[in-house]
């Protein structure tokens, strides 16, 4: 790796990988069957300081550097899937909004729970009619008095069901387009919010992914983050974060899918030898290994840039469609490398090509990446 990893990126690298080997791994396959979300990981993880690893000690942070939380988070995806989405949308995307966009009432009333892992919370964008267009949204925030009411339909939201604070965005001014777009904090418990449908997934199914319904949900204006027309912005900076964590998470899968292939291809005898031996096989483990190198480089480069305070837009997308795309190819060929059995729910293999499906669609497509790499391109007046 030509990114040089300091003794503390090491120390706790090797910490959430003991913790995860030992802890998280223990009971993912088992959760997979029962969709049984893993609270009691995410309670040992607040303990770790996992769930608030970027915010500032001052508010139950870590204060952590990205290079930290990519390390960290690989090494939960490692053994659960379900387990790192999670952690991912409470570090990337909703920690990282209100620390950089809320009050200090704010920070001190939700940041600190959600920083330490007392609470869980979610990221309410995505409409039934408006996935990867936010503009299009329908959902509506109407100003009365001192409070806003909210209406609307947000849908495939992670932690739906088990979070107890959700940012969600809305119209306050639909003549503005995305700058009418406007995001409020809003309590679980909260009149006229209302847990809708739970998915029945593919993969990822120990974390829950529902609808969220608002119907005349009346929170206070001093609960809007940020301010006014500034849901898009707000939007747009957390799913750069959480575009780095989605990548992450596909180092961690594609690098348990290949170390699992790695360990079958070696004990697994054809033709009376092991199958390692073959040509075809050694071939695909070593198209393996330079894909997921290469994707490391492409989410360390992304991370260093935002630790750096430069703008890194681009390189996230980057990493996403590139690690998204990787870890499903690299999945595939596990199971392939497995044959029949990796087919059968007897090898860890089959759930991590379940899980590892999604990547390539949740919190941007790879089509959109490519859009968004695309114009950063042609728009920037350094290029030739």
């Amino acid at each position: 790796m030509l990114f040089k990893l300091t003794d503390e990126h090491l120390m706790i690298q090797n910490m959430v990988r003991e913790f995860s080997r030992k802890v998280v791994a223990a009971t993912a396959m088992d959760r997979d069957k029962s969709k049984e979300f893993p609270a009691d990981n995410f309670k040992q993880m607040g303990e770790l300081g996992l769930m608030g690893m970027m915010i500032p000690e001052e508010y139950g942070g870590e204060e952590a550097d990205t290079i930290s939380y990519v390390l960290a988070l690989s090494e939960i995806a490692y053994s659960c899937a379900s387990t790192s989405v999670v952690m991912s949308v409470q570090n990337s995307i909703v920690c990282e909004s209100l620390n950089k966009f809320g009050s200090q009432a704010q920070k001190e009333e939700f940041l600190v729970p959600l920083a330490s892992g007392e609470m869980i919370g979610a990221f309410a964008l995505t409409e039934p009619e408006a996935g990867s267009d936010p503009v299009s949204q329908e959902a509506t925030a109407v100003k009365d008095g001192d409070d806003f009411i909210i209406n609307g339909t947000k849908r495939f939201i992670t932690s739906g069901k088990h979070s107890k604070v959700v940012l969600v965005t809305a119209k306050t001014d639909e003549t503005k387009g995305h700058k009418g777009i406007s995001c409020f904090i809003v309590p679980k418990g909260t009149k006229g919010l209302v847990v809708g449908h739970m998915e029945d997934k593919m993969g990822l199914r120990a974390s829950d992914t529902t609808d969220l319904i608002f119907e005349n949900c009346r929170v206070p204006a001093a609960n809007m983050l940020g301010n006014e027309g500034d849901g898009f912005k707000i939007a747009m900076s957390g799913l750069d974060s959480g575009r780095i964590g989605i990548a992450s998470q596909s180092l961690g899968v594609a690098t348990a899918a290949f170390d699992a292939a790695v360990k079958y291809a070696k004990k697994r005898k054809q033709f009376g030898s092991a199958i390692s031996k073959h040509q075809a096989i050694r071939f695909q483990i070593a198209d393996m290994a330079v894909q997921i190198e290469a994707a490391k480089q492409l989410v360390f480069s992304a991370a260093a840039m935002k630790d750096r305070g430069e703008v890194f837009t681009k390189e996230a997308s980057m990493a996403k469609l590139f690690a998204s795309e990787m870890v499903n190819t690299v999945t595939a060929r596990a199971i392939q490398m497995h044959g029949g059995y990796g087919f059968t729910k007897d090898y860890d293999v089959e759930r991590y090509y379940r899980d590892a499906r999604v990547f390539t669609i949740y919190e941007g497509t790879s089509e959109i990446q490519r859009i968004v790499i695309s114009n950063n391109i042609l728009r920037d007046k350094r290029k030739p």
